[in-house]
């Protein structure tokens, strides 16, 4: 099978799962104890890499008696900047168990999301599963940036503005300057998890990110192929699993997108269709309608409107891939999760202690909770 057939079957797949979710009710938490804690940790492994590795470790070293919970995100393997995954979710959630989380379930489906509404959705998860810890890597060596991370770990919510930080408790101004993105997602989180009223109190463990490991660098020698020069970032497992994805065709998938189904999109959507998709705006789908027909997506990139976001078109190319309305997106939203969408586990013995947490924890619509 070619790699964008390959890819077009999994958006087919991955939409027709998203419209049966969406009949769904949110789950109802009737209970917010763990008999079994939880770290609930949310990384995209795309690949899993040693700071990855080392950050998983950290957690679970200070907390042995936790269920380590990979939160993987999930439908259409789209990331929060619109970019396609190296690896499907359900090898990432393989190679995630294989070097030490105890379960991995699906997360949201990023890439046809704005990144607030997908901070919401991972706090949604977050609360739903009642996470006793939330491990999350950060970069900055800035002190006054870790005296933010000390003014989370209080409980106290902070809220990303342009080029500054600010407490959501006084609007007091925390920092200045633009934030490194992974340490933009702790804040957006922390402000997140405060709009939906879940104590997060002494429950993150901030782990400095390990040096000389570029998710970047990784998946340009990756394309190049030079998957056996990544033996300092990448753990054995990931170069393993990489190779035997490659030698079936199933990766590396980041370069490519559902070409047929994006390009038929464009080129068929109504003007009431394409406004009506999520985050694009009035001039770029008069761009569209103006240039139309498509027969390539670079053409279509120099159409799609700048934002503040650099990731902006990208993310759009994603939801006009994708072609899933706004209106969907949040009822979604408002209804996430549905249920818990089990990737993966370590042995019968962790799955058990954890749809136990499930079942004392949660009512789910029809009985189902997860699956």
């Amino acid at each position: 099978m070619q790699m964008d057939t390959f890819v077009e079957s999994i958006i087919k797949e991955d939409k027709k799962q998203f419209h049966e979710d969406n009949k769904l009710n949110s789950l109802k938490i009737i209970n917010t104890a763990n008999e079994t804690p939880v770290i609930a940790d949310f990384t995209e492994y795309s690949p899993l890499h040693n700071g990855h590795l080392f950050c998983m470790q950290e957690a679970k070293r200070l907390h042995p008696e936790a269920l380590f919970v990979a939160v993987i995100p999930g439908l259409f393997e789209r990331n929060g900047r619109g970019l396609p995954y190296i690896l499907t979710r359900h090898k990432r959630a393989e190679l995630a168990i294989k070097l030490g989380a105890d379960i991995a379930v699906e997360g949201p489906p990023m890439g046809i999301m704005g990144s607030g509404q997908y901070s919401l959705c991972l706090s949604l998860m977050f609360k739903t599963l009642n996470a006793d810890y939330i491990p999350r890597g950060y970069i900055t060596d800035d002190p006054k940036f870790k005296e933010i991370l000390d003014y989370i770990n209080e409980g106290k919510g902070v809220a990303p503005k342009p080029y500054k930080i600010v407490s959501m408790e006084d609007k007091k101004v925390l920092l200045e300057g633009k934030l490194n993105n992974d340490d933009y997602v702790i804040v957006s989180l922390a402000k997140s998890l405060t709009k939906i009223n879940f104590n997060f109190k002494n429950k993150f463990i901030f782990v400095p990110r390990l040096e000389n490991v570029s998710g970047t660098k990784i998946r340009e020698l990756v394309s190049n192929g030079h998957v056996d020069q990544l033996g300092d970032m990448l753990p054995q497992e990931t170069i393993d699993l990489l190779k035997e994805e490659i030698s079936l065709n199933h990766a590396p998938l980041h370069d490519t997108r559902a070409y047929s189904t994006l390009l038929n999109n464009v080129n068929s959507y109504s003007k009431e269709e394409l406004m009506n998709l999520n985050l694009i705006d009035a001039q770029t789908v008069d761009n569209i309608l103006e240039n139309r027909p498509f027969d390539n997506v670079n053409d279509l990139l120099d159409n799609i409107t700048m934002g503040f976001s650099t990731h902006r078109k990208q993310r759009i190319l994603s939801i006009l891939e994708v072609g899933i309305f706004k209106d969907e997106v949040h009822k979604y939203i408002n209804n996430y999760p549905q249920k818990i969408r089990i990737l993966g586990y370590k042995n019968k013995d962790v799955l058990k202690k954890f749809e136990h947490n499930l079942q004392n924890n949660l009512i789910g619509d029809n009985g189902k909770i997860w699956q």
